[in-house]
């Protein structure tokens, strides 16, 4: 039960349902399983639903390709595939010209490869550059790669340590009267990284979207600070890849790597996609060589020759199983456009913000998320001592977000699968169980 004024939940259901009823992309979230029922999916920025289309796919996939075509499937489609959709991603969801995707293995073993990569060539050309440069609030397997690969080809780890920023002038008064306490956010900013790079800097990495708070990063900005240094820059994609628009060639990205399970909707486990600068392709060598990346994939040479182009990114066979319900999500993604998801993002975001506002700082929960839309991905973390307990309380309830410490509920939203009236209905179960728990 909530304690909430009547009048305040019924503006709120009218406001969600005008929103429902404006929204020029309503009808996409007929396209995925369990829309219709009445689960509150707040995880989307963890694992995306699955579309419809994909059940039939993966179905006359295993019927007619793998089971009529066996082996020849091989030369007659699935050696190309992991470039062709690559191409897909590319073109609709992070800016990329043909030629500089593809679709591979994990995002750990693809973010070894790529800074490592771009830590040897850094240091082939200037042995003076040895460090890499991460910061302390990046996703673990970042941190953790990084780590490994300093240890291992004798480099250094510098650290950014982000300084949360206050946003008092976002603090606002919600229709409760309430004025919710002054949020807090971390994210890496251009002058944090420039004080950060220089002589000794061969590659940086970083995240466009803290997976932690939401913080959207100034790409572009960090970019050219990076190149400033000399150094190369990997950009992990994994929460903003069909969320937010990337523009990785106008960018002047180096490399980037992206999960597909998230906003792709690749499902559990899905391959990740790596990009790398057209430029750069033939400079790098990847340290995972395997056969299928070899310049003649089929001669089983005595030695490794690296294939030119992408193809000499990838090690093992690919896996195609894995790789097809994502072409499901990247048609719809297309048919949307990418501008008007970020939009019908914004606005699910902004609505999960007024709500908070209205019905959870009294509780003594904070928006742990930017206010200001230019700072903010496609999540909301919401933040309240009590929030480990609320999420296990929630799942029980059929309303899914996640939970990351310290403190934080995420409320992940999918632009095309999520409605303004399930998120309200996710955000007064949120309500309910922090009184509960409180």
């Amino acid at each position: 039960m909530t304690n909430t004024d009547p009048a305040v939940t019924a503006a709120l259901e009218a406001e969600a349902s005008a929103l429902d009823e404006a929204d020029p992309l309503r009808a996409f979230r007929d396209a995925f399983v369990g829309s219709e029922t009445s689960l509150v999916y707040f995880d989307g920025n963890s694992l995306g639903r699955p579309p419809r289309a994909s059940v039939e796919r993966l179905a006359a996939f295993a019927r007619d390709e793998w089971g009529g075509r066996l082996i020849r499937g091989w030369d007659e489609s699935w050696m190309q595939l992991p470039f062709e959709i690559g191409d897909t991603i590319g073109r609709v969801a992070i800016g990329a010209a043909p030629g500089q995707t593809v679709v591979g293995d994990s995002t750990t073993v693809l973010l070894y490869k790529l800074v490592r990569a771009a830590l040897d060539a850094a240091q082939a050309a200037d042995p003076a550059r040895v460090e890499i440069v991460v910061d302390r609030d990046n996703f673990p397997t970042d941190r953790y790669v990084v780590e490994g690969i300093a240890a291992e080809r004798g480099g250094r780890v510098r650290w950014i340590v982000p300084t949360p920023t206050p946003h008092a002038a976002g603090a606002s008064r919600g229709a409760s009267g309430r004025v919710s306490p002054v949020d807090v956010t971390a994210g890496v900013t251009a002058d944090a990284l420039r004080a950060a790079v220089g002589p000794a800097t061969a590659v940086v990495l970083l995240s466009h979207v803290a997976y932690r708070s939401g913080y959207l990063a100034d790409a572009a900005a960090l970019t050219r600070v990076a190149h400033d240094a000399g150094a190369l820059i990997v950009w992990d994609l994994c929460h903003s890849a069909g969320s937010v628009p990337v523009q990785a060639d106008a960018w002047e990205f180096d490399l980037a790597v992206g999960c597909t399970y998230k906003y792709l909707n690749g499902g559990p486990g899905s391959p990740a996609f790596a990009y790398v600068a057209a430029g750069l392709q033939d400079r790098l060598a990847q340290p995972i060589q395997g056969w299928m990346g070899a310049a003649d994939v089929f001669a089983m040479g005595p030695e490794y020759r690296p294939a030119a182009g992408m193809r000499r990114f990838l090690s093992g066979t690919p896996p195609i199983v894995g790789m097809l319900a994502m072409q499901d999500t990247l048609e719809l993604l297309e048919r949307a456009g990418i501008d008007g998801i970020r939009s019908k993002s914004l606005a699910l975001t902004e609505f999960t913000v007024r709500v908070a506002d209205d019905l959870l700082a009294p509780l003594g929960v904070t928006v742990a998320s930017p206010r200001d839309p230019a700072e903010r991905g496609g999540h909301v973390t919401l933040s309240h001592p009590a929030m480990r307990a609320v999420t296990a309380r929630l799942w029980q309830q059929d309303v899914i977000p996640d939970y990351r410490d310290p403190g934080g509920l995420r409320i992940g939203l999918s632009p095309l699968s999520t409605s303004f009236t399930e998120t309200l209905a996710g955000l007064r179960a949120v309500e309910a169980a922090v009184r509960a728990e409180s």
